[in-house]
């Protein structure tokens, strides 16, 4: 059985319902169907990837704020907020995405602390013929500077829809090849510690009139939260301060 500090992931299967799986499929099919192909190999030329997912439906927040999701946040990040949520959608004849470490884009040296954590949903079953997620186990262990080499093998982390896999930032890992004919849908949810800038910009991505609407758990990992000791105020006050009240004519959630 894998494990999260030894391996570097770990997997919680039947994390969400069913029904959960298929209202997040049917609003994420319809979001990707108005979404481009992506730009490069990293995003994928059969690939689509929608960002800006939380100003665009509610749909995700239930998984955003799963408790046994949060508890392992709590544990291994401390203080955190969303930083790069995206649904995945990759196309049939789509080649492996190469593999990395997504905490890499901070200038930080490796090993001192775990920077950011994923969480990826599948919302289909996930198998090595349709692209599953690859992973090298033990990989966020090594030194500053390593890289994989040949003799360095990923396993393909199968997985049902409905799963749960959580996989620390520092771990090398990387979309797989689909040789199927039909798409392989999943969101991967990316955390980082709340004094690192978020890789997308949740507070352009959603109006502060909808953020007001939000659970109180929402509005912090959408940025509206300090990082101790007083990182991410607003003219000296809580962030959450700043959020327009809430009217019987505020916007409905999406």
């Amino acid at each position: 059985m894998v494990d999260l500090v030894a391996d570097g992931y770990a997997l919680i299967p039947d994390a969400i319902s069913p029904a959960q799986v298929a209202a997040a499929r049917g609003e994420l099919e319809r979001l990707v169907a108005a979404t481009p192909y992506g730009r490069g190999e990293f995003e994928g030329f059969k690939t689509r990837r929608v960002y800006g997912l939380f100003g665009k439906t509610r749909v995700l927040d239930d998984l955003a704020t799963h408790p046994a999701i949060l508890a392992i946040l709590d544990d291994v990040l401390g203080e955190y907020h969303l930083s790069a949520p995206t649904a995945i959608d990759i196309g049939p004849g789509e080649r492996a995405q190469p593999l990395h470490p997504d905490d890499a884009i901070y200038p930080i040296p490796r090993g001192q602390m775990e920077l950011v954590v994923n969480i990826m949903w599948p919302l289909c079953d996930f198998t090595a013929e349709n692209g599953a997620t690859r992973i090298i186990p033990g990989s966020h262990r090594w030194p500053d500077g390593r890289f994989p080499t040949a003799d360095d093998a990923s396993v393909m982390v199968a997985m049902s829809a409905g799963s749960a896999l959580v996989y620390l930032g520092s771990v090398w890992h990387g979309g797989g090849a689909n040789n199927t004919d039909q798409s392989r849908l999943g969101v991967v949810l990316h955390y980082a510690r709340a004094w690192l800038r978020p890789v997308e910009n949740h507070a352009l991505v959603v109006p502060p009139e909808v953020v007001a609407t939000l659970s109180p758990r929402m509005q912090e990992l959408l940025g509206y939260n300090i990082a101790s000791p007083f990182i991410g105020y607003v003219d000296g006050r809580h962030p959450k301060k700043s959020l327009p009240p809430v009217h019987a004519d505020s916007p409905a959630r999406v």
